[in-house]
């Protein structure tokens, strides 16, 4: 079982999959940081100097009462249509780079050395 696991781990998916795995979590967090650092303060100062991590509705009168943080809510989501927009370009581009593959004009065969000979002898004949 330990040997069909390390020939599983090994072939060239799971390994690409992984590095997706990893590169995909490293961006998300640089989209995150991308919006709570330099996109939602401006807009916080816009709209009055608020922070849109502090958004929250109380549920209660008590001190600790339970909160809705719908300002960080509103982050999340902006997060993700960043993170969806950037996915959408990347799947975009390397579309367009497949279509551009599959249009290309196949290169024709190379004749056969037979062929060439009988081309040769053609060319020949035609000049006498």
């Amino acid at each position: 079982m330990l040997n069909e696991f390390k020939a599983f781990a090994m072939r060239g998916n799971v390994v690409d999959m992984a590095v997706g795995i990893i590169i995909g979590a490293a961006f998300g967090k640089i989209i995150s940081s991308l919006v709570s650092d330099v996109i939602m303060p401006p807009i916080g100062m816009l709209m009055g100097n608020m922070s849109f991590s502090d958004l929250a509705i109380a549920l209660g009168d008590a001190e600790g009462a339970a909160t809705i943080n719908y300002g960080i809510f509103i982050d999340t989501v902006i997060n993700f249509l960043i993170i969806a927009i950037a996915i959408f370009m990347v799947i975009k581009g390397m579309n367009s780079m497949k279509k551009k593959e599959e249009e290309a004009p196949a290169e024709p065969p190379k004749p056969s050395a037979e062929e060439s000979l009988l081309t040769e002898i053609r060319d020949l004949l035609a000049k006498n």
